[in-house]
């Protein structure tokens, strides 16, 4: 499932421009990854992408078709999405938690079926959350529960998945398993990912595609090795850094001055 984003423009308040012009295309079955320097419009596309906002001018299509035309209940079918900052009343168990991911199924009155049972056990094993299934999410741990919640998205059955700053609030260890488990999710279930970070390095190894963004615009889209550039990555932070490769650990940056 692709995504053609095409001269979107968009502002919170009707008078600051917070995305001017942004034109982009999601490849089906990758990961793209959005970076760039805070403020600069990265959570305020993944909105537009996932129609939590309107633009003000553009168009987005899901499969040629506009995003606007689909119903909640349709989009929720084909599009998930893991916010930066999650909420849910502190008794709620992990499996309840991912049951939800199944509304977008349910009709009035009805109680699961067989489907969502298998939809249930499916994400809570894809996510590695399986064995917490019991556990309330307030006793997790971050990463715990931000599987928890990807469970949930999963659960959702779309070939679609948004993540905005997955990694927040995350030490070294808990970033670098759920960024393993994101790229298991698409090599091995065939998800198309979009999500947003700000760890340089982490997008170099763990993205197919990326995009740069800067002052609300798009300023680099393309395969790790052609757009992370040091020519690039000193036009937008204004940080110089040095690019380097290994056989070991592949590209990577090293920043190196201002």
């Amino acid at each position: 499932m692709c995504m053609d984003i095409k001269a979107i423009t968009y502002s919170h308040d009707n008078r600051s421009t917070h995305l001017s012009d942004v034109s982009a295309y999601i490849q089906e079955g990758a990961i793209t990854t959005i970076i760039g320097p805070n403020g600069c419009g990265k959570s305020t596309l993944l909105g537009i992408m996932s129609q939590h906002y309107r633009p003000q001018s553009g168009r987005v299509l899901l499969d040629g078709k506009e995003l606007s035309l689909l119903k909640p209940r349709e989009l929720a079918q084909k599009l998930a999405v893991v916010h930066q900052q999650q909420e849910a009343p502190g008794d709620t168990t992990v499996e309840k938690l991912v049951r939800f991911g199944r509304m977008p199924y349910r009709r009035l009155w009805r109680t699961d079926n067989d489907e969502d049972e298998v939809a249930v056990e499916w994400a809570l094993h894809a996510a590695g959350i399986d064995h917490k299934r019991s556990s309330i999410l307030a006793h997790l741990s971050g990463g715990e529960r931000q599987r928890a919640w990807i469970a949930m998205a999963l659960a959702q059955r779309t070939q679609l998945l948004f993540l905005d700053e997955p990694t927040t609030y995350l030490d070294l260890y808990h970033q670098l398993e759920l960024l393993e488990l994101v790229r298991t999710l698409n090599r091995e279930s065939g998800l198309t990912i979009v999500m947003v970070l700000h760890d340089m390095n982490q997008a170099i190894r763990y993205s197919d595609h990326i995009i740069i963004m800067k002052e609300g615009r798009i300023v680099g889209e393309g395969t790790p090795k052609s757009v992370m550039t040091e020519e690039m990555i000193l036009n937008t932070y204004q940080v110089k850094v040095a690019v380097k490769s290994d056989a070991q650990s592949g590209l990577y940056m090293v920043p190196v001055g201002l």
